[in-house]
């Protein structure tokens, strides 16, 4: 069989020959992309293979309908951007990268945490203009609530960091119900973690129950010191009604790592213009510690599959 890589996913080339090496082995072929092609290369290269391998890029479903493929590996956690009804349609099989981030997201996380609680971005310039700490005194951490949105593996990871530093731990998710209390992290309803939380770290998947998840009438229940963190994805946030709210001080301050668009973004981002705000082009997922486990999780899943075993199904 053939199993062709689409785009690159930052890693060495002699690491992706190593990984390939053992399905090249068992007589397959492995043709690997190690820099960005056009979308025409794409499909062409799409046209005659058995398993595709791609990152986070949009991946049309025009390309999906004119394969010969029945599995695609995708080195990432989101499946959104792969179009699952030409997938089902084609009886294509879909597995993630599961895991690969979660250590990365994590302490992302913590770090725009403590950047927004300390004023650790505005320090720098002011020490080296001669300044002083005047207007910088921040806010500790320690004895906060912090509200995570999402509880698989990155919000349950927050959630034992969260609980090292001495916070409160509110969670929100589908798969418990309000009022459990497990391990020490009380489940609650959204609304209720919205009104209590000093800070909210979203970790929730993007799909049609979580689109907009975030909009102005939910921003209005947060405290107006509360901070937003949002490492999940873009769409779960509306970004005019978050910007609004920032402006118009509803709540005190955001970071945010995703986007309704893949850096760079346009000018009009509302967020571009939202003041008490850091923001970041879509770097969570990117340690080069990720970029190896990642690797190493996109040719387990074609082996598994190769061997009618497949794992990290999520189409």
């Amino acid at each position: 069989m053939k199993i062709t890589m689409l785009e690159p996913i930052a890693v060495p080339e002699s690491l992706l020959n190593t990984l390939a090496q053992p399905i090249r082995d068992k007589g397959h072929t492995v043709e690997l992309c190690t820099a960005p092609i056009s979308a025409e290369e794409k499909a062409q290269r799409a046209q005659d293979a058995d398993a595709l391998i791609i990152a986070n890029s949009p991946l049309p479903a025009s390309i999906v309908e004119a394969s010969g493929a029945k599995f695609i590996s995708v080195a990432f956690t989101g499946i959104d951007h792969v179009p699952a009804e030409a997938c089902k349609a084609q009886g294509i099989t879909v597995s993630n990268a599961q895991g690969y981030a979660t250590v990365a997201v994590c302490e992302l996380t913590f770090g725009f945490i403590f950047a927004l609680l300390r004023n650790i971005l505005p320090c720098d310039p002011r020490t080296r203009e001669g300044g002083v700490k005047d207007g910088l005194v921040g806010n500790e951490l320690y004895g906060k609530t912090l509200g995570i949105v999402g509880y698989g593996a990155i919000g349950a990871s927050v959630a034992a960091v969260a609980k090292a530093f001495g916070c409160t731990v509110l969670a929100h998710t589908r798969s418990k119900t309000p009022g459990d209390v497990v391990d020490g992290i009380s489940f609650v309803t959204l609304d209720d973690l919205l009104k209590h939380s000093d800070i909210v770290s979203l970790h929730t998947p993007l799909t049609n129950e979580t689109k907009r998840l975030i909009d102005a009438e939910k921003l209005a229940l947060m405290k107006p010191t509360a901070i937003l963190i949002n490492t999940a994805r873009g769409g779960v946030v509306d970004p005019q009604a978050l910007a609004d709210a920032l402006n118009n001080d509803v709540i005190a301050a955001a970071a945010i790592d995703v986007f309704d668009l893949e850096p760079p973004l346009p000018m009009d981002e509302p967020l571009l213009h939202a003041k008490n705000t850091i923001l970041a082009p879509h770097v969570g997922f990117a340690t080069k510690e990720s970029m190896v486990k990642r690797a190493h999780i996109v040719f387990d899943n074609v082996t598994a599959w190769l061997d009618s075993k497949p794992i990290n199904v999520k189409i």
